[in-house]
């Protein structure tokens, strides 16, 4: 099958203009100093260029063909270079669909393929119709139900062969049975829809971390020295900054999670949210690794809470921050449920760390504030600016109350199936993890921990959270006590590997 004609004349332009527009620039950056690139010519030279990817995306949309069979989606593409790719179905952990503006006016969308323990796209289909999108979705999701169902199956037959010697297929897939295409769907149940009071709310008590590069443009240095009246005035421009900033959150947040809405179809879970760029994604239930509360402190003050899902090696919507928001904002009571819906984990009940790791805290942070404070005083000596150097000195008090939100937001808690990890205070993340999930369980202690008889057990999943440092961890605990949770994990993870294989073998 060929990708959507309108996907020729959309990739030439986005290509095109992208190329044009690198060229034109370089050359009036260059222009200056070689006299060869006059104004015609870098003209000349950026409408060539335009002229060129046009030619290859031309070539790209004729080169390109995918078919989805039976057991794979085979994809055929390449300009230079011709490259084959067969990725099976029971690999494909995701199956996701972007459009922005332009490609739903347009109706057309990008289809993006994610499989087991990859952190990256396996495939992408760049543009097909939004219709044979969610085809390629349900028709990918059928298929991968099918053959798990057929693999018990496969099994014994090949073992009653194997002792009759007569040789049979596989499994109905490889004996050429077809699905039939009048095959049920499950019923599809709505878990969660945001109402706009929610989606207001979260946008306002959101931190958005990519509007953060708009400090350099908003945010001014206070540098003026002199008078009272411009230190005043430094700080109406940095509160302005501030709400310029907050507002900008606000929106991406809103435009994000716009119309957000999570279902349940058999055993994936569904997603579609976005106002500007509009995703829509599948979660499978098999794959989760771990799943995460996250609160801020308005969001704890205001009783809301997020739940995040972490599957293998990929989270849908990565490349922001790393997971997708199962639930970006609900009462935590209904966040809770929800998650127990997806991970049956017990009541939390969290042991903290000893108090001597509050101490740590106390003065690590006092040496930090310390340090900014000489900093502040050292610019105003030298340059004559920030009069309010000592105003940063307060951080230093501050210390002892921050060391004691930390330590309080810090802890562990141990169940039957689950254990679960607590940390963070402006950003609080309840981290849990199913034993069979647990791929190592780490003891580890820096020196300053090992002084004072602490350490930290981290405990590892096949998740895309252990790529950004965001494992489940149980941090600055006695070290006894933190050696007794690892070897309690341990153990646990063996116990439910032992059952699980046991009701394997007793299902066959």
């Amino acid at each position: 099958m060929k990708l959507h004609p309108l996907s020729l004349p959309y990739r030439a332009v986005t290509r095109g203009v992208s190329v044009a527009s690198t060229l034109l620039f370089a050359g009036l950056a260059l222009g200056g100093a070689v006299d060869f690139l006059d104004p015609v010519r870098i003209v000349a030279l950026a409408a060539a260029g335009l002229l060129v990817a046009a030619a290859y995306e031309s070539a790209y949309y004729r080169r390109f063909g995918y078919e989805l069979t039976e057991n794979s989606l085979d994809i055929e593409s390449g300009v230079l270079s011709r490259r084959r790719r067969e990725i099976p179905l029971r690999r494909v952990q995701n199956v996701d669909i972007r459009r922005n503006v332009v490609q739903r006016a347009a109706g057309i969308a990008a289809v993006s393929l994610e499989t087991a323990g990859g952190g990256e796209t396996e495939a992408s289909l760049r543009f097909v119709s939004y219709e044979e999108a969610k085809r390629l979705q349900s028709d990918i999701r059928r298929r991968k139900r099918r053959a798990a169902a057929e693999e018990p199956a496969a099994g014994a037959e090949t073992a009653e062969a194997t002792a009759s010697g007569v040789e049979r297929p596989a499994s109905g897939v490889e004996a050429g049975e077809r699905i039939p295409p009048g095959a049920a769907e499950p019923e599809e149940e709505e878990l969660y829809a945001i109402q706009s009071s929610e989606l207001v709310l979260l946008s306002a008590i959101s931190v958005e971390p990519r509007v953060a590069g708009l400090a350099v443009f908003v945010v001014p240095l206070l540098t003026r020295g002199g008078t009272g009246v411009d230190a005043l005035f430094g700080l109406a421009q940095l509160a302005f900054s501030g709400l310029v900033l907050w507002v900008a959150s606000a929106m991406v947040t809103f435009a994000r999670y716009y119309d957000f809405r999570l279902t349940r179809v058999g055993d994936e879970l569904r997603y579609e949210r976005g106002l500007l760029q509009r995703y829509d994604g599948t979660v499978p239930l098999e794959k989760v690794q771990t799943v995460t509360l996250k609160e801020n402190p308005l969001m704890r003050a205001a009783g809301y809470a997020s739940l995040a899902i972490e599957t293998a090696g990929y989270a849908p919507g990565q490349g922001g921050d790393g997971s997708e928001a199962a639930i970006p904002i609900a009462t935590r009571g209904r966040v809770l449920s929800l998650a127990r819906e997806v991970e049956s984990f017990e009541t939390l009940d969290f042991r903290r760390p000893p108090k001597r790791a509050r101490r740590r805290y106390a003065v690590r942070f006092a040496l930090v504030a310390g340090g900014l404070t000489a900093g502040a005083y050292a610019l105003h000596r030298y340059t004559d600016a920030f009069d309010l150097w000592f105003a940063v000195a307060a951080l230093v008090v501050l210390a002892p109350v921050a060391a004691h939100y930390r330590w309080k937001h810090r802890g562990y808690s141990v169940g039957a199936d689950h254990v679960v990890t607590r940390n963070g205070f402006w950003r609080r993340s309840t981290v849990v993890v199913p034993y069979y999930r647990v791929q190592t369980v780490v003891q580890q202690a820096t020196v300053f921990q090992r002084r004072l008889w602490l350490a930290t057990v981290v405990v590892d999943t096949a998740s895309s959270a252990r790529l950004a440092g965001r494992d489940a961890r149980a941090a600055d605990f006695d070290a006894a006590t933190a050696a007794e949770l690892r070897e309690l994990v341990a153990e646990r993870l063996q116990t439910d590997l032992r059952e699980r294989r046991a009701a394997e073998k007793a299902g066959e």
